[in-house]
This record gives C-alpha cells, sequence and structure tokens, in this order.
C-alpha cells in the first residue's frame, strides 16, 4: 500500500513515555503551531513526535527536514488516507502511550502533563481526551461526545460528565497497548467515525471513554477536510458528507448491542432516504441523492455479509451491558435539532 520515505529523527529518545502522532496533508501553513504546541510541553518522560505525510502537495516534507530534525518523518509515495497514516505512525511509535493530533490542532500548556497522570492514575487502561476549544473564537466545542440513537454525535458540554461515548481524533490518547489490542483504525472507512469506531470497540469491552477536564487543545475546526464548523448555517462537502453517513451506519450495524440495532437501523435508513429525497428536491439537485444518499443506503447491502460477520467478532468481546452501551445516548434526533437551529445544510 505505497512506499514510505523513512526520515530518523535526530536524537531520538530512546524510551519516550508518549508518542505523538501527526497526521499531515498540505498543511505546511498550520504544521508549526501544531508542532511547536508539543515541543513547549512538560512532562515527566522523553517525548516523540511522529509526522506522517499523506503524498502532500505542498512544501510539508522539506519545511519538515528542514526545521524540526527532531521529529520522525514518514513520508508516503501515495495518498493512503487518515487511517493507514495513523496506523502506520502508532505502528513505528515506541511510546508508552500514543496520542493521535491532528495538523490543524494545537496542546494549549499543561495538556501532554494532564493526559500522562489521568493515564497512570486510572484503575483501567483506556481512551482519553481533553477539552476541545474553536481555534478563532476560544468558545469550548466539546468535552468528549455523547451520540444519539443514529450514531450522530452530540458534543458534550457538562464539566461533571466525564465518560462519553468518543472522543475525536483530532486529540485522542491511550496506551500503546489498547491502541493494539483494539487493531488501530478502521482502514476501510477512509476518514470520517474511525474515532468513533474505536472508541465504541473500548467501550464494548469496558474500557473507559473519558474527557478529562484540565487543560485542553485548539482546533481549526474542519480546516483539513471541509465542514465540522457552523458559520451562519451548516456547510460540509460531498465527499465528507458520503464518509460521514457511510461510516455511522457501519459503526451502528457492528457496535449497537442487543435486539435494539435491527429497529434503529430500519428506522435510520428509512430516515436517511427521506433526507436524500426531501434534500435533493429543496436543492433541486440530484448529486445530493446521486453522490451522497443512495451509496449510504445501497453499501450496506452489498457489504451485509461482512457487516454481519464483524458484528459477530465483536460483540463475542463484549463485557459492557445493553444498559451501560445506551448509558451515552441520549434519546434525541440530533440532526432534527441542527435543522432546527440552523437550517438546511450547504453541501458543496
Amino acid at each position: 500500500m505505497g512506499l514510505v520515505q523513512q526520515y530518523p529523527a535526530l536524537n531520538r529518545p530512546p524510551a519516550p513515555i508518549c508518542s505523538v502522532c501527526i497526521a499531515n496533508y498540505n498543511g505546511a501553513a498550520i504544521l508549526d503551531d501544531c508542532i511547536a504546541s508539543v515541543l513547549a510541553q512538560r512532562v515527566d518522560g522523553e517525548v516523540e513526535i511522529i509526522v506522517h505525510d499523506d503524498a502532500s502537495t505542498d512544501d510539508s516534507v522539506p519545511l519538515l527536514r528542514e526545521r524540526y530534525p527532531q521529529v520522525e518523518l514518514l513520508a508516503s509515495e501515495e495518498n493512503v488516507g487518515f487511517c493507514a497514516g495513523n496506523n502506520r505512525m502508532a505502528s513505528h511509535a515506541r511510546g508508552e502511550y500514543i496520542l493521535l493530533l491532528n495538523n490543524d490542532a494545537a496542546l494549549c500548556p499543561g495538556a501532554l502533563e494532564a493526559l500522562v497522570s489521568a493515564a497512570r492514575a486510572s484503575a483501567r487502561p483506556g481512551i482519553l481526551t481533553l477539552p476541545q476549544y474553536d481555534w478563532e473564537s476560544g468558545n469550548l466545542v466539546d468535552r468528549g461526545c455523547l451520540l444519539d440513537p443514529f450514531c450522530n454525535p452530540i458534543p458534550n458540554l457538562d464539566p461533571k460528565r466525564h465518560q462519553v461515548a468518543y472522543v475525536i481524533g483530532a486529540c485522542m490518547f491511550l496506551p500503546r497497548t489498547v491502541w493494539n489490542d483494539l487493531g488501530g483504525l478502521p482502514e476501510w472507512f477512509e476518514s470520517i467515525a474511525e474515532d468513533m469506531y474505536l472508541c465504541g470497540l473500548a467501550r464494548l469491552r469496558g474500557l473507559p471513554v473519558t474527557a478529562l477536564a484540565a487543560s485542553g487543545y485548539r482546533h481549526r475546526q474542519g480546516a483539513t477536510f471541509g465542514g465540522n464548523r457552523a458559520e451562519e448555517g451548516l456547510h460540509t462537502s460531498i465527499r465528507r458528507r458520503r464518509l460521514s453517513e457511510r461510516n455511522k451506519t457501519r459503526a451502528m450495524m457492528i457496535l449497537t448491542p442487543g435486539l435494539a440495532m435491527w429497529p434503529l437501523l430500519f428506522a435510520h435508513l428509512a430516515a436517511l432516504g427521506v433526507e436524500g429525497l426531501v434534500l435533493s428536491i429543496l436543492r433541486r439537485d440530484l448529486t445530493l441523492w446521486r453522490e451522497i444518499y443512495r451509496p449510504a443506503l445501497t453499501e450496506p447491502c452489498r457489504e451485509w455479509a461482512a457487516l454481519r460477520a464483524r458484528r459477530s467478532e465483536v460483540q463475542a468481546e463484549r463485557t459492557i451491558s445493553v444498559t451501560g452501551w445506551f448509558s451515552v445516548v441520549r434519546w434525541q434526533l440530533r440532526k432534527v435539532a441542527m435543522l432546527a437551529r440552523y437550517g438546511i445544510p450547504k453541501v458543496q
């Protein structure tokens, strides 16, 4: 799956406490902020930084080689996607812990210390994150996410709630042993909802998924993939929406425990079909139906056997109760709430 040119780091730490893994594609303009925020961290132990460049067409590779010799660079000769890039870095990592950090994000002071301290103090290893703040406004975006019944994310804003459904891959921290046990990110997802899937696997096995209250990280939401930020209405891209709807359906089919999955799945697919038809009619653009909604409805049918087999494997390892699984599900329709607040989304 593509050749990777490795550029070893200067004075690579022999036994890092944490490996910070930064997936990059055409991020030359934003990498300085990201890497500088990691270099400014103070933590008990050494930290290694690994960057996977996904065949960027800008000056990312020359910038990294010239300006950051202390960074381990994996330069892919072809674009393999977010999941594959992170899996490569995790395989290359030597730290006790792994931190996935988006190239459009930056750690706040004390972030890494808070994560390492919480992980060491935890009775059971799991997945951690920090409060997420919008890059431009500084407003709190979430403290991890809850889910609605159809795997649509609901930002957690409650400072007293720490156990969440999932944490986004822009800042995801976990022991390397847990990463290996879970199998890393699902490369067949390509991108979008891979973090939801990994956290779901962890929760099914009884591992905590926790949002800390300390420190945080700033994030240019959607800078590298479009969408994900409401500014005078909802804006997204066809590719992002297509991947989102497809992968959330996959996650629901595989992860939702018990017989409840079946009525939820049928209701989800019916609602998705209605949503696609209504949006296509209102926008007078069948591209939305053809490129987003029809694939989201037909691909689960084509993948039915593989998805059911994967569901059987995953559910066989489940230790959490059905009630425990749904403890981070809110019985509300997130899309309806967003529609009422922002109006019909603009898809480009």
